[in-house]
């Protein structure tokens, strides 16, 4: 008897992520009744439901969550699988899929890429930008060739290096008392903050570097969480807030007198690149971690 095939497989990843049969449909250039069709076979194939259709919604089952991750991680697989057989002795054509969080892909990876594009012009790159767990998430489940991301993180089934060190800053608006007397823990503690997510590597950073000064960042009064340092920039230049970023991140807001930086020493970070041990790594992968200050 046949089993699932990678169409099925991609099919059921596209309707899984977006919840519309007809805007899955779209995505993978089929009608809407051959989708149906093809999740239809698979559910019967194996007996089980991988969708309650609620209404003219559609809705993942328990069975069909746990089985997405490794339905792209099999067709992940299956691509890497692929481009080891096509990969020829150069690089002149290919697709590298990259993560990085937000500070290190905005910042300080944009001119890398561009000296492998200098390089090797065939090679499309394509980035996404997230924090350091979707990120390595991404490269775990083989959406990215390769991450990028601030800290450390603990995954096992992911290899690392350094590629850079970050320098954190505590940044408010000119007017803020903070701004012309340091803080100590005490006044840390007492103020008004606007930070990233939970998850990114930017705050993980600042609560380690908080709790080194003896600040418990549970203490902390968070009056915002934003999903960005441009916008935690913007919010920042209007109010009494104080915020915590890569000093690149603040950089152009500092020198052009838009906020400061406050006087009180923070940890500095590494930047990392990420890969998967056990993953097939691409030519253009190696090559391009390779080039990597350190490779």
């Amino acid at each position: 008897m046949i089993g699932m095939t990678l169409e099925q497989l991609r099919i059921f990843v596209a309707v899984a992520e977006r919840a519309h049969l007809t805007r899955a449909a779209e995505a993978v250039h089929l009608s809407p009744s051959a989708v149906s069709a093809a999740i239809r076979a698979l559910e019967e194939r194996y007996g089980t439901r991988l969708f309650n259709r609620v209404g003219r919604g559609i809705e993942l089952t328990e069975t069909g969550r746990l089985f997405l991750p490794e339905a792209k991680a099999a067709l992940a697989a299956a691509s890497a699988a692929e481009l080891a057989l096509s990969e020829g002795t150069n690089l002149g054509r290919g697709r590298l899929n990259l993560g990085a969080s937000q500070t290190v892909g905005t910042y300080w990876l944009p001119e890398a890429l561009m000296r492998f594009h200098t390089a090797y012009p065939g090679i499309a790159l394509a980035l996404t930008l997230g924090n350091t767990e979707t990120v390595a998430q991404a490269v775990r489940e083989g959406e990215a060739d390769l991450g990028f991301i601030e800290g450390e993180i603990d995954e096992p089934a992911l290899g690392s290096r350094i590629v850079a060190m970050d320098r954190l800053v505590i940044v408010t608006a000119p007017d803020h008392p903070w701004a012309s007397a340091a803080p100590d823990g005490a006044a840390l503690a007492a103020g008004r903050w606007i930070l990233r997510e939970a998850g990114s590597g930017t705050r993980s950073a600042f609560e380690a570097g908080l709790r080194g000064n003896g600040v418990d960042p549970l203490a902390l009064d968070i009056v915002m969480t934003l999903p960005s340092n441009e916008a935690i920039l913007t919010a920042l230049r209007g109010g009494i807030f104080a915020g915590a970023m890569s000093a690149q991140a603040a950089e152009a807001a500092i020198v052009a007198g838009q906020l400061c930086a406050i006087d009180f020493a923070l940890p500095v970070r590494a930047f990392r690149v990420l890969w998967h041990k056990e993953r097939y790594r691409t030519r253009a992968a190696r090559t391009l971690e390779a080039m990597l200050p350190g490779g």
